[in-house]
């Protein structure tokens, strides 16, 4: 849905992406006119710009005269700026993209950030800042007052300088920043590397990967009822770092195994989960940063295994499961089948039986569900 940014200084047509004629969230928050209401105040210094976590594209659009940096690590939120800069007549090519574990531009003289909820994507973004920005470099962030914690103040002050923050305004909050002259000397803690649990593999997570420090609860069940040997060509829809897909690799000498995923952290987590484990498996895996499936040939997988999100950025919703759903049964020729794990109260199997005309349990336990549909 189309929705309209006005500020004092500036207006915007807006759409969350990807598009969806019924839904009621809007494309920007108080966050963002939080800021740009500040800089529009106190003016952008000369120099280079960096824009950090920008949802879809608000805060890119009003820089866009500094011709910016944008740094993400969601390719749906750089495929939302690209599109709303366009709606809005502005030139795409004039914006540096960026994904959240490229090198950064050196001395920038703003650095302006969405603070994300995910407090490791942000330490990792702050940790890479310290490298490149001085003590003339103005850092200004916002966020949700109520996501905006002590702990979040404290990793600014660790990483880069001395940290204020705001009063809150329209339940959004500010956080000003100045580097000092020198960063700290202290190693990152990411990526995190912990063991498979009854494996001799070593599982290496980037910062903004879901289950971060071990295997999450639904993985492990879905593990334990991992379809082997009846399929050829397989996608991990939503792969994170990789662990289904990389068990399976692993069980199945003759797999070959797609790893998609909208995060650029979550695919470089899965190849180097795969590089660093099973190197003979290389040439039966592939990579790809893609919304869902988006523009994956049909017919060219035979099976699909999907553990999807129920939220983007800070919002609770179902059109993600929705939009992988039907990009699988597009993709799959008849006979390929959809495998899916889901928290049992998310009701996939109606979804499930609407698009594809069937739907079996495969397994259950208290907490999760894992489904079955095969295209007729």
């Amino acid at each position: 849905m189309l929705t309209r940014l006005v500020t004092p200084h500036c207006q915007f047509e807006l759409l969350r992406y990807p598009s969806q004629a019924d839904d009621p969230l809007q494309a920007w928050d108080a966050a963002d006119e939080y800021l740009i209401n500040t800089l529009a105040d106190e003016g952008v210094p000369e120099g280079g710009v960096i824009v950090m976590n920008d949802g879809f594209g608000a805060l890119t659009a009003y820089l866009h005269p500094h011709q910016p940096y944008f740094v993400s690590d969601s390719f749906i939120s750089r495929r939302g700026a690209e599109e709303n800069l366009r709606r809005n007549g502005l030139d795409g090519a004039a914006v540096t993209w960026l994904d959240a574990l490229a090198p950064l531009p050196s001395t920038p003289a703003l650095v302006v950030i969405k603070v994300s909820k995910y407090q490791a994507l942000l330490e990792h973004q702050l940790i890479a800042l310290a490298q490149v920005v001085t003590p003339q470099t103005r850092i200004l962030a916002a966020g949700k007052a109520k996501e905006i914690h002590t702990s979040t103040l404290q990793l600014f002050e660790k990483w880069l300088g001395v940290t204020t923050t705001s009063l809150a305004w329209k339940k959004a909050r500010l956080i000003h920043c100045t580097p000092r002259s020198q960063p700290l000397d202290a190693p990152s803690p990411y990526p995190t590397i912990w063991p498979l649990e009854g494996t001799t593999m070593v599982i290496r997570n980037h910062a903004n990967v879901f289950s971060r420090t071990s295997l999450d609860i639904g993985a492990r069940f879905m593990l334990e009822h991992l379809p082997l040997m009846s399929a050829r060509q397989v996608v991990d829809l939503g792969c994170g770092n990789g662990v289904l897909g990389l068990s399976l690799l692993a069980r199945d000498p003759e797999v070959h195994v797609t790893f998609c995923d909208e995060s650029t952290m979550a695919v470089a987590s899965a190849k180097e989960n795969v590089e660093h484990n099973l190197p003979e498996a290389s040439a039966r895996a592939a990579f790809m940063v893609n919304n869902c499936l988006d523009g994956v040939t049909p017919g060219s997988a035979d099976r699909i295994l999907c553990n999807p999100p129920f939220h983007q950025l800070q919002a609770i919703t179902d059109h993600i499961a929705w939009q992988m759903f039907k990009d699988a049964h597009r993709v799959l020729p008849r006979g390929g089948d959809i495998w899916v794990i889901g928290n049992r109260h998310l009701d996939y199997h109606h979804k499930l039986k609407r698009l594809f005309g069937n739907a079996q349990v495969v397994a259950a336990n208290k907490k999760f569900v894992i489904l079955r549909a095969i295209k007729r």
